[in-house]
């Protein structure tokens, strides 16, 4: 619902959050912009907002589906076009087309409605849309692409309707049909809109009083910076998040397919990324009420006018959140030991670890399962910190590092090496050896001492070491890595 705009700005509400954590707008920011009764869905639509993925409102006549999608372009300063799908023609998108000069080509005569300059699109009464023109939606709202053309400008595509069929009571809407359920399944979040009945009595004075219609919105809450540092925090999301979501989407697709509620594979990875953006703009809640409510809002089944019953997503919820918390143990582990990259691992093991006997198992397996080389890495890597702040791998873990790094701290051995019948030594070297003495000294300090043991171990073990100057950079990245570690304020 909508309608009423403070009279004067409030202050910014705007928490960017240090390190990722916290909330990027605080509470009741859509009041701000003059729209109520949305609070229970705020950090979807700003979830939607940071990830510029295609959103859908579903709702009955006059509950401020409009208004809301209009208040947040306005807001943002953005290009915006508003069509209402039942009434326009496809060449109101596009322009009149004309051919070129020389008749190779077809371009468009341009107005101030047409969609090629657009930064936000809204298509209203979607479910009121011409099958041939609900076809053409379908690039838009998937692709941002129209006639095969791209739209390079455009960041949203939004879209309304009302509810298709017999809705709750005697409402009925009449020419709203279901929509084609590839395009449904192409909206990320499909939200279902509060009616009055569903208001607050204090939401309700505000959504009646007259005095609030037409009134222009404004970025009263830092929307627009909220939305940029969402971005960034969408775009390097922590891996663990990823896990998380991954893992709850995948089982609660599963579990929803005995009561015959299917989500296709690109839902499921749709679902994931939503309940990733979800996080992010809500801070340090409790994810399980946050996957829950990105559950509920990113079923597309709505839009083709099929509900699922509650009782059915609160069944497959406490299902995927059982295995997401009583598999948190073995889900580390196997994320520690599929990391390729020697620096994320190191991170994993000193920052995060369930509990210190999966820490020290995590360390073992990787020591034992990596290639010498890698395994060195790793060991030369961990092994300040282990020593320096025990308490954070433990004695075990700290045991297993000095068995693999001790012998490369102390290289004992010669370097063998069979020439080849006819040649001297300095026209048959060493492969290794050659390349490594060549690295060295581009190398400079620590770097270099801790890049000659490394090298000198491998070579004398016979250890093969595809490209040295990558090893290397292996072992300065994981070292770098372990640094911070090192600094923190012990106990």
């Amino acid at each position: 619902m909508s309608h009423s705009s403070p009279a004067s700005p409030p202050a910014v509400l705007f928490c960017p959050g240090l390190s990722g954590d916290g909330r990027l707008l605080a509470p009741g920011w859509l009041r701000h912009l003059g729209v109520y009764g949305y609070d229970a869905v705020e950090d979807i639509i700003l979830a939607a907002l940071i990830s510029g993925d295609p959103l859908l409102l579903i709702g009955k006549a006059g509950t401020g589906k409009t208004f809301l999608l209009n208040s947040l372009s306005e807001a943002l300063g953005l290009t915006h076009r508003h069509y209402n799908a039942s009434l326009i023609a496809f060449d109101d998108l596009v322009g009149f087309p004309f051919p070129d000069k020389d008749g190779t080509a077809i371009r468009y005569i341009q107005t101030p409605a047409t969609i090629w300059q657009a930064e936000a699109v809204l298509i209203d009464e979607l479910s009121r849309c011409k099958p041939e023109h609900q076809n053409r939606l379908f690039s838009l709202v998937h692709e941002r692409r129209i006639q095969g053309l791209d739209l390079p400008e455009l960041r949203y595509r939004w879209a309304a309707m009302n509810p298709c069929g017999p809705a709750d009571g005697e409402d009925f809407y009449e020419g709203s049909e279901s929509l084609d359920q590839a395009l449904a399944d192409r909206f990320a979040f499909i939200i279902e809109v509060p009616d009055w009945d569903g208001l607050v009595d204090a939401d309700r004075r505000l959504v009646a009083d007259a005095r609030g219609i037409n009134r222009p919105s404004f970025d009263a809450v830092g929307l627009s910076r909220a939305v940029e540092e969402g971005r960034r925090r969408f775009e390097s999301a922590p891996d663990e998040l990823h896990e998380a979501a991954l893992t709850y989407a995948s089982v609660v697709a599963t579990q929803l397919l005995q009561p015959g509620i299917r989500l296709s594979p690109r839902r499921v990875r749709q679902f994931s990324r939503n309940l990733i953006a979800l996080t992010l703009v809500s801070g340090g809640q409790p994810l399980s009420g946050l996957f829950r409510s990105g559950l509920t809002n990113s079923l597309p089944q709505l839009a083709w006018g099929v509900r699922v019953a509650d009782a059915v997503l609160r069944g497959a919820h406490a299902a995927a959140w059982d295995f997401l918390t009583r598999n948190e143990e073995s889900r580390w582990l196997s994320r520690v030991l599929h990391e390729k990259d020697p620096a994320k691992r190191c991170r994993l093991l000193l920052g995060g670890a369930p509990s210190r006997d999966t820490v020290t198992m995590a360390v073992r397996q990787s020591l034992i399962q990596l290639p010498a080389p890698e395994a060195a890495v790793l060991a030369l890597a961990l092994l300040p910190v282990a020593q320096q702040r025990p308490t954070i791998l433990g004695e075990e873990a700290l045991a297993a590092i000095v068995e693999v790094a001790a012998p490369i701290l102390e290289v004992q051995g010669e370097v063998k090496w069979r020439l080849r019948e006819g040649l001297q030594p300095d026209t048959n070297p060493h492969p290794a050896l050659s390349e490594c003495s060549a690295l060295l000294p581009s190398l400079r300090g620590a770097r270099q001492a801790r890049a000659r043991q490394l090298f000198y171990h491998c070579i004398v073990h016979e250890y093969p070491i595809p490209d040295a100057a990558q090893l290397e950079h292996c072992l300065d990245r994981a070292m770098r890595a372990v640094k911070p570690f090192l600094t923190q304020t012990k106990p």
